[in-house]
């Protein structure tokens, strides 16, 4: 099982910011578990903290903006990327202005700043969004349309069009998130000259220069017009015949527009707060429709607080019935567990396949028959003997009891032809021979029951 990471030590990082202009000071700082990605304005009073989070997006015109009370934060998208890539689920990050610095318009600074610090792993489970069935968002005015479908790990193929004669379509690929510090951390973001007046308008890009993003010239205007944008935004004077890049530095990768598209969809996305296993498909992408992506995602976690097991019927068991009942002294009709398909040190996930030829079913609700609640409570506590037993050396020598029960809930009627999914977690580390859990059934992908357990364990006579 994996375990939640941070920074082993803060880093900092200076730079003007690209809409306002100012000089920047930011911190990375660890954080402990179960924290996240929390973002401090300490050039305010109070120093109030904003929660990185999906549904306190305020903006997408030219960035990812969080706000929340009257106070936000701007172009948060490539720094959550980098964070995001290095697998850190909790970091916060103090910064002195309504803003991140747009350093060279890439994650590479970032990248290098936490290989330089470290990752440290932490002892709380790392809790994945796992990608079940197909989800989709469109925008039909655009073009633009992100899927996500269902993958063993996390990664994305990106498709940008643009009716430009200089960049028409790219397409650039991450298909392993270890590839981002060498693939994608350097890939800068771009404009066309064609949007730097509106931009200018809108008093957005005071600090945008050539070493900080990729622009391309690709419509004719007047020459004028041309000399004047060239002039507010530092970009030396071209003929307007001349169309093409504009850089001080050439590009780095052929496609790295492309490339720096898959970098703001891992920004935005990391705003869900959880890391994810799906693959992406994104055609036309922005931060608007990552945006939309990842407010889906943030409703679905708090409708489903915890995400059903995934479970293979094909694969493996981790314990098979024979050796479950060489653990547990339970025997016909009472064992009640089928098979283990994970386990962890503080998580056990078992299965019961629930058959119509079940003994009860005679006599409860036989007409309508429905899985009495205090047997999947009963199924759960073994399920719940079996993580204890397997914390202590020679567990065939030890049996668990039950000695409390609380906050059972019954949700969903559990009937013949439903497969029961348990799993359990320790609520606290085991003190004294007594253990704590909290115990969750599903059928499909909804929770049918719940209840927390305490259990002491007792060598054998």
């Amino acid at each position: 099982m994996q375990k939640q990471k941070t920074l082993q030590q803060s880093f900092s990082l200076q730079g003007k910011g690209l809409h306002t202009g100012l000089d920047i000071n930011i911190t990375f700082n660890p954080a402990p578990e179960n924290h996240g990605y929390k973002i401090k304005r300490v050039d305010l009073e109070a120093q109030p903290t904003l929660d990185a989070l999906a549904e306190n997006v305020a903006g997408t015109q030219r960035g990812t903006v969080i706000s929340k009370n009257g106070v936000q934060v701007s172009t948060i998208e490539h720094a959550m990327a980098a964070l995001y890539a290095f697998e850190i689920d909790n970091c916060l990050i103090e910064v002195n202005a309504p803003e991140f610095p747009i350093l060279d318009g890439s994650s590479r600074f970032y990248t290098e700043e936490i290989m330089r610090v470290g990752v440290c792993e932490q002892n709380a489970p790392k809790d994945y969004y796992i990608v079940k069935h197909k989800i989709e968002v469109k925008d039909e005015a655009t073009g633009s349309s992100l899927i996500i479908l269902p993958d063993d790990k996390f990664s994305i193929n990106a498709l940008i069009s643009f009716d430009s004669p200089v960049l028409p379509n790219q397409f650039a690929t991450m298909n392993d998130i270890r590839e981002f510090p060498t693939e994608l951390a350097a890939a800068r973001t771009f404009v066309f000259v064609r949007e730097v007046e509106a931009l200018l308008q809108n008093n957005l890009i005071k600090g945008g220069d050539l070493d900080n993003a990729i622009v391309i010239y690709d419509q004719k205007t007047t020459q004028e017009s041309l000399d004047k944008l060239a002039d507010a935004v530092g970009i030396p004077r071209k003929h307007i015949d001349e169309l093409g890049y504009v850089n001080n530095k050439p590009l780095v990768f052929d496609n790295e527009p492309a490339r720096h598209k898959i970098l703001d969809i891992m920004g935005d996305l990391a705003l869900i707060g959880k890391p994810i296993k799906g693959h992406i498909i994104a055609t036309r992408p922005g931060h608007k429709i990552n945006n939309q992506l990842a407010r889906m995602i943030r409703k679905d976690i708090k409708l489903n607080e915890v995400q059903a097991p995934v479970y293979k019927p094909s694969c493996t068991p981790i314990m098979d019935i024979n050796r479950i009942k060489q653990l547990l002294p339970h025997r016909y009709p009472f064992l009640m567990v089928d098979k283990i398909i994970e386990i962890g040190s503080n998580h056990i996930v078992g299965v019961k396949n629930v058959s119509v030829n079940e003994p009860f079913f005679q006599g409860h609700f036989p007409e309508e028959p429905v899985m009495p609640g205090v047997l999947q409570i009963e199924a759960m506590a073994q399920t719940g003997g079996l993580l204890v037993l397997n914390s202590v050396e020679e567990p065939h020598r030890y049996s668990t009891y039950f000695l409390k029960i609380d906050n059972v809930k019954f949700r969903q009627k559990v009937v013949p032809g439903d497969t029961l999914i348990f799993r359990l977690e320790f609520m606290s580390e085991i003190r004294r021979g007594c253990a704590l859990m909290k115990g969750l059934a599903f059928v499909d992908e909804k929770v049918v029951c719940e209840a927390e357990f305490m259990a002491q364990i007792i060598k054998n006579k």
